[in-house]
């Protein structure tokens, strides 16, 4: 298999509006990998019930987070421990699910627990998670009934987390596009910080391995927008590699939290970052996965566009 690799690259200030150019063609073409099932599974998102104005609602002026029409608050698990969790979720990833889990656990052996959130993956992806925790102690699973999204996951991950009381939250993808020996530069970046992210944009440079020049263009253009519109000095705020302090995650509104994909990234940094916590980050090279399907679809890349404004809105109104 041929390789290619982008970096660094220096991208000139003045190339903003070319980069919003190419993503509103992105979007419109439609050209980013989405399952076939993606709409049917993108309307099951939420409630599952009530129109999308109910919804929204609900989780603007409720605070109220519902996932498979169950609070996260409900859900049990063990004793409280002072470790680190790690929150994998996953859709359709049984060829990374084991290579992924196996690199973990075995460069950390102290420390560190790993949760996996799976969306009932058709190709058995929660199967082969239970069968290594017959040997594993360390390694959880929740399995939802069905395709949930992104941003759901990770609260019920965060929720989770902080009812067992973990000192802190790794967010990661499982199919190796976050290195997992980076995991350590997040944890002892955490000295002196309440959220650490694995950066690829670090000073203007970019980091990343295999990705094509559209789907470059398109993160690139989302940070440099992100940055503009909110004003939070975060280099690579769509990020999906990052640790987060429990005392932030306390703090901020979770059951307000309800993007999904790019945008659920940056709500997350912009509500940390307006609680006035400390953010760090770290240089990481991304890695493009080279078995599995991107889970990106249009509906993440519009939502990211509007999303800031929307954030900026709740900040200036002071309802974040």
């Amino acid at each position: 298999m041929v390789k290619c690799s982008i970096s660094p690259i220096r991208l000139r200030k003045g190339s903003i509006s070319i980069f919003a150019s190419c993503i509103v063609s992105i979007a419109k073409s439609g050209s980013l990998n989405r399952y076939p099932d993606t709409e049917k599974n993108e309307k099951s998102i939420a409630l599952q019930k009530g129109n999308a104005f109910f919804i929204w609602y609900k989780l603007l002026f409720e605070n109220k987070i519902i996932v498979n029409d169950q609070d996260v608050n409900t859900v049990k698990g063990e004793p409280v421990t002072e470790k680190t969790l790690i929150i994998i979720p996953t859709y359709n990833e049984a060829e990374n699910i084991r290579p992924i889990i196996e690199s973990i656990l075995d460069r950390y052996q102290e420390g560190i627990d790993l949760l996996v959130i799976d969306d009932n993956s058709p190709d058995g992806t929660a199967g082969i998670v239970e069968s290594i925790m017959k040997k594993e102690p360390r390694l959880k699973l929740l399995s939802r009934p069905e395709k949930l999204g992104l941003g759901t996951a990770y609260l019920l991950g965060f929720q989770y987390a902080l009812d067992r009381g973990y000192e802190r939250v790794i967010e990661m993808d499982a199919d190796f596009s976050h290195d997992p020996a980076m995991i350590a530069s997040l944890i002892s970046g955490m000295d002196g910080a309440d959220m650490v992210i694995g950066s690829r944009y670090m000073n203007n440079t970019v980091n990343v391995v295999n990705w094509p020049l559209s789907r470059l263009i398109l993160s690139k253009t989302a940070s440099i927008y992100t940055r503009l519109i909110t004003g939070m000095p975060v280099f690579d705020p769509t990020s999906g590699f990052k640790c987060i302090s429990a005392k932030a995650l306390r703090s901020i509104a979770l059951g307000r939290v309800h993007s999904q994909g790019y945008s659920f990234q940056i709500e997350i940094d912009f509500r940390v970052w307006k609680k006035g916590f400390v953010i760090h980050e770290v240089p990481i090279v991304f890695v493009d996965r080279s078995v599995g399907k991107s889970k990106m679809t249009r509906k993440n890349i519009v939502e990211a566009i509007w999303m800031v404004w929307w954030l900026k809105l709740l900040s200036i109104i002071g309802q974040l």
